[in-house]
C-alpha cells in the first residue's frame, strides 16, 4: 500500500509502532517493526546518554530499513540527545512536547524527515506552520499522555485532516488491522499502535505489566493527572486512590503530590502493577496473546487488507 506517509519515509506499511518509554527504549523492538516493513520508534525519554547512544549504535546495525527516534523536546537532556541523534543521522525523527522550529533546519540538511506529536487543532496548525513533514495525532483513547481535551481519535484526527495539509499519522484506540482500516479510511496517511506492541517478546517492560494488559478490558483505563500531564493508565490501586482523593476535594497541591509519588518505572521495570503506572490505552481491551513484533505486524497487514476487501464488497 502507497500512501503520502509510505512514500515520505521509505516504509512499506503505513503502520507505527509507538514511542513508549521503556517498553520502545530498546533496539529489538524498533528493528523488529522497521524489519518487518513498519515505522519501529524509539522512545528516547527514559534513557540515560550513555545507553541512548548504545541503542542508536545497536539499531543502526539491526536494520537497514527507516526507523523513527522520539525525543521529548521539554526532557532536560534534549539538547544533547538531539546533538548525538544529528550524528548519527537518525532517518526519522518523531519529537513531541515541544516546539521544533529551531532544530528542522539541521536536521533536514542531513535528510531527517521529522514529524511532530500533537493532540490538538491548535498544536497541529503550529507544528505546519513551523515547517514540519509531517503529524503524529493523538486522541484520547491512547495509552500515556492522550490529549487534556479528551477528544477521541475519530474526531480529533478527523478535524485535524480538515485542517492542515500535512500526512497524518493517526494514532489511539487502535490495536488489529481493521482499526489501521478504519483510520485509513478516515483520511489518516498512516496509524501508530502503542499498546498493542507492549504485547512482544521485545518490548522493554515487565512480564506483570505486559500480562496486565492481557488481563484489561476496554473499560478497566483511567486518565489520572487532570489539569496537569494527565496519563492514560490500567486501574489499579494508585488509580482508584487518585480517583478518591480528586472525590474528596483534595488540593492541587496534595493531588499533585500523590500524582508524582508513583512512576511509569515502577510498573515497567520493577512490575508494581498495583502502585506504579501502567500506562497504556483502551485497546488493551482488544490485546489477547503476546507475539513477536514482526509477526504481528504481519498479523496486522493481513488483517488491514481483509478490511478493506469488505469495505469494497458492501
Amino acid at each position: 500500500m502507497k500512501t503520502r506517509i509510505t512514500e515520505l519515509l521509505g516504509i512499506e506499511h503505513p503502520i507505527f509502532q509507538a514511542a513508549m518509554s521503556w517498553a520502545s527504549s530498546n533496539a529489538a523492538l524498533v528493528t523488529a517493526v522497521s524489519n518487518a516493513g513498519g515505522m519501529g520508534v524509539l522512545a528516547a525519554g527514559p534513557l540515560r546518554l550513555d545507553d541512548f547512544r548504545r541503542v542508536l549504535s545497536e539499531i543502526q546495525g539491526g536494520t537497514k530499513k527507516p526507523w523513527g527516534l522520539n525525543i521529548p523536546l521539554n526532557n532536560p537532556k534534549a539538547r544533547e540527545m538531539l546533538d548525538t541523534a544529528f550524528e548519527a543521522r537518525v532517518p526519522v525523527m518523531v519529537a513531541s512536547q515541544g516546539g521544533p522550529r529551531e532544530h528542522l533546519a539541521r536536521f533536514r540538511a542531513i535528510g531527517t524527515k521529522w514529524l511532530h506529536v500533537v493532540a490538538s487543532v491548535e498544536h497541529a496548525k503550529k507544528a505546519e506552520a513551523a515547517g514540519v513533514d509531517a503529524l503524529v495525532v493523538d486522541g484520547a483513547e491512547a495509552g500515556g499522555h492522550p490529549p487534556p481535551s479528551e477528544v477521541g481519535t475519530i474526531v480529533l484526527v478527523r478535524r485535524v485532516i480538515q485542517a492542515v495539509k500535512l500526512p497524518v499519522v493517526a494514532s489511539g484506540g487502535v490495536a488489529d488491522g481493521a482499526g489501521v482500516a478504519a483510520l485509513l479510511a478516515l483520511g489518516a496517511d498512516a496509524v501508530q499502535l502503542g499498546t498493542r506492541f507492549i504485547a512482544t517478546p521485545e518490548a522493554g517492560v515487565h512480564e506483570k505489566y505486559k500480562r496486565a494488559v492481557l488481563d484489561a478490558e476496554v473499560e478497566q483505563t483511567a486518565l489520572v493527572g487532570r489539569g496537569m500531564a494527565p496519563i492514560r493508565q490500567l486501574r489499579n490501586r494508585f488509580s482508584e486512590e487518585y480517583a478518591a482523593a480528586e472525590r474528596r476535594g483534595a488540593s492541587n497541591t496534595e493531588l499533585e503530590a500523590l500524582f508524582n509519588k508513583h512512576s511509569l518505572k515502577q510498573a515497567a521495570l520493577e512490575g508494581d502493577i498495583e502502585w506504579g503506572k501502567v500506562e497504556a490505552g483502551q485497546s488493551a481491551g482488544l490485546v489477547h496473546d503476546i507475539v513477536p513484533a514482526g509477526e504481528l505486524l504481519k498479523r496486522l497487514v493481513a488483517e488491514m487488507e481483509a478490511a478493506r476487501k469488505r469495505l469494497a464488497s458492501l
